[in-house]
C-alpha cells in the first residue's frame, strides 16, 4: 500500500497530479439503500489559504425537508439540461454561497457516493483562490466555514458510529470539529477523498 504524504504535504500541484488517475477506493455505501435514486452533484471545494488548505463547507438551514441543520457540501440535484455533474456541482454552489465556477480550478471527481435518503452523489473536487465574496442564500444556507484539509484528511480524527433507523442498526462516519458535528454523507465522502489520496 502506498505510504500517504504528511498530511500538510498537499500542495495544488500534488492535489492535481493525485486526480490525474482513476480512483482504486472501495466507495462507502450506506445501508438501506433504495433502489431508486436521485442523481446529485456536491462540490468539495479545496480553498487554498497561504498557510495551508481548507475545505469550505456549509450548514444546512433547519427548515428545509432533505438533511435540514447538517454540515454538507454546496451541492444539489441534478437539473434536466445539466450537462454533467461538474455543471451541476458549480450552478448549486453558486446559488447557494455564491462561489463563482471561474474561481474553481476543477482537479477530478470521487465515485458515486449512494445514500439512504435515496440520491446518488457525485463528488466534484475543487481548488479555489482566495479571496472569497460569498453571498450565502439564506433559505438554503445558514452558515459558510472552513475546515483544515489536513484535520479532515487524519484517520485519527474519523471517528464511527452506530444508530437506530426504523428498527435497524445503522454505521455512519463522524468527524466533529470545535463546534460542528460533520457526520452522514458528507463524512463519507471525506473518507472517499482521503482514500483517493493516500492511494494516489
Amino acid at each position: 500500500m502506498a505510504i500517504m504524504p504528511a498530511m500538510t504535504s498537499w500542495t495544488p500541484d500534488s492535489l492535481r497530479r493525485a486526480f490525474r488517475q482513476p480512483s482504486q477506493i472501495d466507495v462507502p455505501r450506506e445501508e438501506g439503500v433504495p433502489e431508486m435514486l436521485k442523481p446529485a452533484a456536491v462540490l468539495v471545494p479545496l480553498v487554498l489559504r497561504d498557510t495551508e488548505t481548507t475545505v469550505l463547507l456549509t450548514r444546512r438551514t433547519d427548515h428545509l425537508h432533505d438533511h435540514p441543520g447538517q454540515v454538507s457540501f454546496p451541492g444539489g440535484r441534478v437539473d434536466e439540461g445539466d450537462e454533467s455533474a461538474a455543471f451541476t456541482a458549480l450552478r448549486e454552489a453558486e446559488e447557494e454561497i455564491g462561489l463563482q465556477p471561474a474561481q474553481v480550478e476543477l482537479i477530478g471527481e470521487l465515485p458515486l457516493y449512494r445514500t439512504g435518503t435515496g440520491f446518488e452523489v457525485r463528488p466534484v473536487v475543487g481548488l479555489v483562490v482566495p479571496p472569497l465574496d460569498l453571498a450565502l442564500d439564506p433559505f438554503e444556507v445558514a452558515e459558510a466555514f472552513e475546515v483544515p484539509l489536513a484535520f479532515l484528511l487524519d484517520p485519527r480524527n474519523h471517528q464511527r458510529h452506530t444508530v437506530e433507523v426504523r428498527g435497524r442498526m445503522r454505521e455512519y462516519w463522524a468527524m466533529p470539529y470545535r463546534d460542528y458535528y460533520i457526520w452522514g454523507a458528507t463524512a463519507g465522502m471525506i473518507v472517499m477523498l482521503q482514500q483517493h489520496l493516500q492511494s494516489a
